[in-house]
């Protein structure tokens, strides 16, 4: 039916009952009777129009506080109609509230900051990032001016300049936190901190490993060229010195040939396309064969012994010897003549560990933190003269981390050292 119509007719009803109701009256006790019964039902109808106004003005004032009255005539469409539209309401707000919950939460585990800030910089609201960047706490510092909470000369000048299109970089607490303002709205603006200091720190070692790749490749072709040169300017050169300069270009040839492999090794171990292909381990074999690598490399100079006394395991045979081996031609470069190394496989401490221990030269504990970093030497004159690539024990570190497993070190200057290995204990019966 017509709303407009659902409205006029029942009212056109009633005042045609009370018109009927005052004419039955007047045809019985006369006109002054009929008028008084008419004033009657209109007072009556009134005093209902009133009470349902009175009622939905308190219900108005508190639309939370009780049900909605059933109604009479056109106020059971009108309560009827003000009942769905609180339902609705009811709904859309918990509609809002899920969805910023969820937003709150997404915010809290953003690994970048995000901070709320009125058109006077003053905190409306921050996620647990935020915190952690620039020392906030919301429940304290919410309702304070920003500029007094991060109390830093340069972001003061950023907020003053109001330059905000490109970011800006803070050594702030220790970190290097890179700010950037976004305004929105009329009265808000957006602080967003990203902590860019282990992106910094990746940084300086690429910036440091290409800087030393150079440097190590340098010298040996330094020499090839140099000699080469010579070679070119002297055609007459006597055989003798002519295969004292080929042997230390084919010296040097080797060294870069080397580096090369050991660096393609690092690069293939930190790749994501070389997934970890797990095999089971022959241990003593391995072991053995390490161990013949090391005396061939000490040609007689050294007592190299070797103890196997534990299972089998599972991982890359490949990566497994490698990592050995480095551990093992360290120990057999640093130890002086007539020292003796041992190379050991054993179950300990619920770990399975190979290890190997030397009397060389030791190393002292300031440089022990720093020795698995890429090109990192403790005597670097020392480390050309044996012929190192100055990445072995980075090449060690990557393996036993894609073996889950560590590297640990114990040294005492002018004693001796002694590198473990340690892997979890995937051992097999043998």
């Amino acid at each position: 039916m017509n709303p407009k119509l659902l409205f006029w007719v029942p009212a056109l009803l009633r005042l045609a009952s009370i018109f009927v109701a005052a004419g039955v009256v007047w045809w019985l006790g006369g006109l002054v009777a009929a008028l008084v019964a008419a004033l009657a039902g209109a007072l009556a109808a009134l005093v209902v129009q009133l009470r349902y106004l009175q009622e939905l003005g308190q219900w108005l004032d508190d639309p939370h506080s009780g049900r909605l009255p059933d109604g009479w005539g056109a106020w059971t469409d009108v309560f009827a109609r003000l009942y769905r539209l609180r339902r609705e309401d009811e709904r859309n707000q918990e509609e809002l509230a899920e969805w910023l919950a969820r937003f709150r939460q997404a915010m809290r585990l953003l690994p970048e900051g995000v901070a709320i800030m009125d058109d006077v910089l003053f905190l409306e609201w921050c996620n647990p990032a935020a915190e952690r960047h620039l020392g906030l706490t919301l429940e304290r510092d919410k309702g304070l001016r920003v500029t007094n909470l991060v109390r830093h000369p340069d972001f003061i000048d950023y907020i003053i300049l109001g330059r905000y299109e490109q970011p800006l970089t803070l050594s702030f607490r220790g970190r290097k936190i890179e700010c950037r303002i976004i305004p929105f709205e009329n009265r808000r603006q957006i602080l967003v901190t990203h902590d860019a200091t282990d992106t910094e720190r990746i940084e300086a070692m690429r910036r440091d490993f290409i800087a030393n790749a150079s440097h190590e490749l340098r010298t040996p072709l330094t020499v090839i060229v140099g000699f080469l040169e010579i070679a070119m300017s002297d055609p007459c050169m006597d055989a003798a010195t002519r295969e004292a300069h080929l042997k230390l270009m084919t010296e040097q040839g080797q060294r870069m040939q080397r580096l090369i492999e050991d660096m393609l090794t690092l690069s293939r171990l930190e790749s994501d396309e070389f997934p970890l292909r797990r095999e089971r381990v022959d241990i003593r074999s391995l072991v053995e064969s390490v161990a013949s690598e090391a005396r061939a490399l000490s040609n007689g100079r050294h007592e190299i012994a070797v103890s196997v006394d534990g299972p089998d395991v599972m991982g890359s045979a490949e990566e497994l010897r490698s990592a050995f081996a480095n551990l093992a031609s360290n120990a057999v470069r640093y130890s002086p003549e007539g020292g003796r190394i041992v190379l050991s496989w054993r179950r300990a401490e619920g770990e399975l560990q190979f290890a190997v221990s030397d009397t060389g030269i030791g190393i002292d504990p300031q440089h022990i933190a720093r020795l698995t970093e890429r090109f990192y030497r403790v005597d670097k004159s020392r480390s050309r003269d044996t012929q190192g690539t100055g990445l072995g024990l980075a090449i060690v570190k990557h393996v036993l981390l894609r073996h889950g497993g560590r590297l640990k070190i114990s040294s005492v200057a002018g004693e001796g050292s002694t590198f473990t290995a340690s892997l979890p204990d995937t051992s097999l019966p043998g």
